[in-house]
């Protein structure tokens, strides 16, 4: 009985999978992506699937032996033990997470002035409208489990609507001359694009935070992990061609900040421009909602483990107080840092624990079940994917590569002190 009354089933893991990556993946870093490798876009989201599709596999495994809802947290320390280098991990991944919402927030608060006049778009409404989101999801969330997985279900069946709508009526306008392999960049640069595209896939991972609330998530997990990638892999490449068949790349770069809107203007007019630009508000903020339930999980995970400070863990509402933490955390990144600096960081960070979580789950592969052959794919491809974006980031902004740097040695010095303060010993694996 106690079961049944779990409310993330198959479609809403689907949903909050779906409702997670398309979010600003595709409503704002598009333009982004689009500055990298032109109208081939459609190649790095292909590119992108693949290795989320490897990736969620072996999550997908590792989930269903391990359901919790603390998610890769939980999985690196069935692999590696409760200690220094988990403990990093987990922080890590924390911080991950924080950046990614933190992005969904800017893209949100750039679609929403576009309802203002011209000269009143200013910086001071972008922040705004990116604070008020963040604010009002920590409040939905406060409510609990239940009104996250119903707001997802809602959010993501009206912005695949539209998206769709838009993806087959630009597809029969399509202007082929527009996506000549001619007018594509050297192809190093769509390589180096995934930096950027793979970002709008790494949502997938919010599914594994939903295994505690999950009736059977030994059979759920997977199956909606693997959903949720092919959905939005199919929804991107039909975008990216609707797209970069009916702008030149110099328009949708020009546009970048509300690139889809942009796009939505030579086949339905003005109006498809408002439709696409309200349901990207729709889009990023069903993004907020679905990450900032993930990320109450893994901070709960991490308190319970003594890897962040107990106030994380306390209950607040009917979630902890990690939300409101998060929160603030979020809003202070929205206005320290740009979109493409954002998904810069976010997108090798979550590389670099994805690679250590896949090489982690084949230490332990007998436990899991998993194709030893695919995992160690997913591995090779996360990490190949990383050091591209690596080199790409240190050719095009030095920044960066500081920021990363100060981002590893900041969970690093983290986990010191609390192992300090909260004098936590070092636990071994029990699996």
């Amino acid at each position: 009985m106690h079961t049944s009354k779990k409310p993330i089933g198959f479609w809403s893991a689907v949903s909050m999978g779906v409702g997670a990556m398309v979010g600003a993946g595709i409503f704002a870093l598009i333009g982004e992506a689009s500055a990298i490798s032109g109208s081939a876009v459609y190649i790095s989201f292909i590119l992108g699937g693949m290795i989320a599709l490897f990736s969620g596999y072996s999550l997908g495994k590792l989930g269903a032996r391990y359901p919790s809802s603390g998610g890769i947290i939980e999985y690196l320390s069935q692999s590696y033990g409760t200690g220094f280098f988990t403990g990093t991990m987990g922080i890590m991944l924390y911080f991950s997470a924080i950046v990614s919402l933190s992005l969904v927030a800017k893209a949100f608060g750039n679609y929403a002035v576009t309802f203002l006049p011209p000269n009143a778009a200013s910086h001071i409404w972008h922040h705004f409208f990116s604070i008020g989101i963040i604010f009002l999801f920590v409040l939905i969330n406060l409510k609990g489990a239940k009104d996250v997985a119903v707001w997802e279900k809602i959010t993501v069946g009206v912005k695949f609507a539209v998206l769709t709508g838009l993806s087959i009526t630009g597809i029969i306008f399509i202007k082929p001359e527009l996506l000549s392999p001619s007018y594509y960049p050297p192809s190093n640069n769509i390589f180096f694009s995934l930096a950027i595209t793979f970002f709008a896939f790494e949502g997938f991972r919010v599914i594994t935070n939903t295994a505690e609330d999950m009736p059977n998530p030994a059979a759920t997990l997977p199956r909606a992990m693997m959903t949720a990638i092919l959905l939005v892999m199919v929804l991107y490449v039909a975008i990216a061609f609707a797209v970069f068949g009916n702008l030149p790349v110099s328009k949708i770069i020009e546009a970048k900040d509300f690139a889809l809107a942009e796009a939505a203007l030579p086949i339905f007019g003005r109006i498809g421009f408002t439709v696409v630009a309200i349901t990207a508000l729709v889009a990023t903020a069903s993004a907020i909602n679905a990450n900032l339930y993930a990320v109450t999980n893994v901070t709960y995970q991490l308190a319970k483990d003594g890897e962040l400070p107990a106030e994380f863990g306390k209950p607040i509402g009917h979630s902890r107080e990690g939300l409101v933490i998060s929160g603030i955390l979020i809003v202070v990144l929205s206005l320290l840092f740009d979109l493409s600096e954002i998904a810069a960081i976010g997108s090798i960070s979550i590389l670099f624990v994805h690679t250590i979580t896949h090489i982690g789950h084949m230490k332990i592969i007998s436990e899991t079940g998993a194709s030893l052959a695919l995992v160690f794919i997913a591995a090779m491809l996360s990490a190949i994917a990383m050091v591209l974006a690596l080199v790409y980031v240190g050719k095009s902004s030095g920044d960066v590569l500081y920021i990363l740097v100060a981002f590893i040695s900041t969970a690093s010095i983290t986990e010191v002190v609390l192992q300090k303060t909260t004098k936590r010993e070092i636990k071994p694996r029990v699996v």
